[in-house]
């Protein structure tokens, strides 16, 4: 208990120092101090909580702890005391991701325990390990720790991020590895009452062409198909893919629990092509969606906000669908219409020959905007500051590219993302801006965009270029969830 409590005391000091010019609006992040993967979604006893990896001393990656939010809607969050420290003889340099359960009515977080042998060397070994909570805000570390203490002989010591299910009578893990050649993979653990794990084998694994490592993996079935979720590193960049350091993404297949076969029926596919989007988890709620959070930054990008005293944010909650071609949709939640606070239609079925710009000041927004594509080859929104500042989405019919340009908003260097988008007739663009990111679907799902942005200019609103054929614009002034 003192641990817990130092620590949530120095997130509050921090807090109280912090600068708030980043700040956003109607993203999860912690008080202070930082934040990476999203960790525990679970809607347990009515309400949705969401974990999170988080350094309640430094602005920094350091010693894991598990920060915790709740919500009753998915979108106005309630911080929570943090959840989870390290300090144990199986976890004693960090409480690495995972996942939570409801096991009869307690609340369970599966979560890896972090133990150095040489921290200069970066050598290390995982154990994975078990909390429990009556209430959903108390956890209590099992005696059974660590539940899997090793990994598989064949293994390296990369052994992490379970999430857990329950299949009929029997619990299910799955965990993010490597070989010993250092081959990403996942591999399958089962268990009848989530404390003696049976190792199971391989459900998937690299074809040397997909990384070194796979990391928060996530497992479950949608239309009829079994989707694989995990985000490898240390793929090589292919011209408009994979441009991230690490890259999340997902393979479409068939699998049978007996014989714990998964059978691949596609190539991997990243997820979403924008800057910042990494580590996702998903969750099934009580209306059977299918809901996805990620990790609104990336490893070894710029953070401008740890000069504030914080870094790190969880994307919006999208709920994910598979088309029939079996290409994983991403959209956001429906709640979210709760957020907005007026609407204004802006423009209706006309054709723009001048740039016309919508002005606003407005730091949060969202944006919907549609276009007829039968007479143009390309269109281009502007997200613009008073002087030069802009975010630039631009879609070209003829190379079928939906190009998001930060690089005048914060991000100076590699600051373009592409991602492919195959359209007809028909562009609909769905923008969520908040005061430090910007989120963007594209054709109900068909692509999607995020990525942080740091605006240094008020803004001046946001601006379609000349020869736009505009069906829709519309846009709505959002309300700010921690005020």
């Amino acid at each position: 208990m003192n641990t817990l409590q130092q620590a949530q005391d120095a997130v509050q000091l921090a807090a109280q120092k912090m600068n708030q010019r980043y700040r956003l609006g109607y993203h999860i992040m912690a008080p202070a101090q930082w934040i990476n993967d999203p960790n525990g979604l679970i809607q347990y006893k009515g309400e949705y909580h969401a974990f999170y990896q988080h350094h309640p001393y430094d602005e920094s990656w350091g010693p894991m702890h598990w920060g915790h939010v709740k919500s009753k809607d998915l979108v106005h969050w309630e911080h929570l005391p943090i959840a989870l420290t390290p300090g144990n003889d199986y976890d004693k340099d960090g409480c690495f991701s995972g996942s939570a359960v409801d096991d009869n009515g307690q609340l369970t977080l599966i979560y890896t325990g972090h133990i150095y042998i040489d921290k200069k060397a970066d050598t290390f070994y995982q154990t994975q390990n078990i909390a429990v909570s009556q209430d959903g805000v108390n956890f209590t570390k099992v005696v059974e720790n660590a539940v899997i203490p090793e990994p598989p002989a064949d293994s390296s010591h990369h052994f992490r991020d379970p999430k857990v299910w329950k299949h009929e009578n029997n619990w299910y893990m799955i965990l993010g590895n490597s070989t010993k050649d250092m081959v990403g993979r996942v591999i399958l653990y089962r268990s009848t009452d989530l404390r003696q794990w049976d190792y199971i084998g391989v459900l998937a694994q690299s074809d040397g062409s997909l990384g070194f490592m796979w990391e928060c993996p996530d497992f479950f079935e949608l239309n009829g198909k079994h989707i694989l979720l995990f985000s490898p590193q240390g793929m090589e960049k292919q011209g408009d893919l994979y441009n991230n350091l690490f890259q999340t993404g997902y393979l479409v297949g068939d699998y049978q629990y007996d014989t714990n076969h998964f059978t691949q029926t596609s190539s991997f596919t990243e997820l979403d092509n924008g800057h910042d989007f990494y580590a996702v988890q998903t969750f099934l709620d009580e209306q059977s969606r299918r809901i996805a959070i990620g990790w609104m930054d990336m490893w070894e990008s710029n953070m401008p906000t740890k000069a504030d005293g914080w870094c790190g944010a969880l994307t919006l909650p999208r709920v994910l669908t598979l088309s029939e071609d079996h290409k994983l949709l991403m959209n956001p939640v429906e709640e979210l219409k709760t957020l907005r606070n007026a609407e204004y239609p802006a423009l209706r079925n006309q054709t723009i020959t001048t740039n016309y710009l919508v002005p606003t000041n407005e730091a949060l927004l969202e944006i919907k905007a549609v276009f007829d594509l039968r007479n143009e080859q390309a269109v281009c929104l502007k997200i613009r500051g008073i002087r030069e500042e802009e975010t630039v989405l631009t879609y070209d019919y003829t190379t079928k590219k939906l190009i998001l340009d930060c690089s005048k908003s914060g991000k100076t260097e590699d600051g373009i993302r592409t991602a492919t988008l195959h359209v007809e007739h028909e562009l609909t663009l769905q923008l969520f801006i908040d005061s430090s990111s910007i989120e963007v679907f594209a054709n109900h799902g068909l692509a999607t965009m995020t990525s942080r942005i740091y605006p240094t200019e008020e803004r001046l609103g946001f601006e379609v270029a000349a020869g736009a054929n505009v069906k829709e614009l519309t846009y709505w002034t959002l309300n700010d969830i921690w005020k």
